[in-house]
């Protein structure tokens, strides 16, 4: 249900970057993680200063730093990229089991 995961991606924006599409946090492995789902440099985007980056998802990861929150980006991630840890991990201890509607409660959607 489409409204269920944008509530589901809502829920995680909050939970790891509070909603700052500019953020980035330095890893003790050298990578950093990205915008407002905090995607990983190592793994999942390339920014050009990561040694071995993967890339899996075939972005930059400049294009994770938005301006203006989007669910199309959460939904970007697990539809092109469905490998990303986010989809699961991250979901299951933040997300699952939470009235996720709340998050999304009078949008036009």
């Amino acid at each position: 249900h489409i409204s269920a995961r944008r509530g589901d991606g809502v829920c995680m924006y909050t939970s790891w970057s509070s909603f700052n599409t500019q953020a980035t946090n330095r890893n003790t492995d050298g990578s950093t993680d990205y915008g407002i789902l905090q995607i990983n440099s190592r793994w999942w985007c390339d920014d050009g200063k990561t040694p071995g980056s993967k890339n899996a998802c075939g972005i930059p990861c400049s294009g994770l730093l938005r301006k203006a929150p989007s669910v199309l980006t959460f939904e970007f991630a697990v539809i092109n990229c469905p490998d990303l840890p986010l989809s699961r991990v991250a979901w299951r201890n933040r997300c699952r089991g939470t009235d996720v509607s709340k998050w999304i409660r009078g949008c036009r959607l």
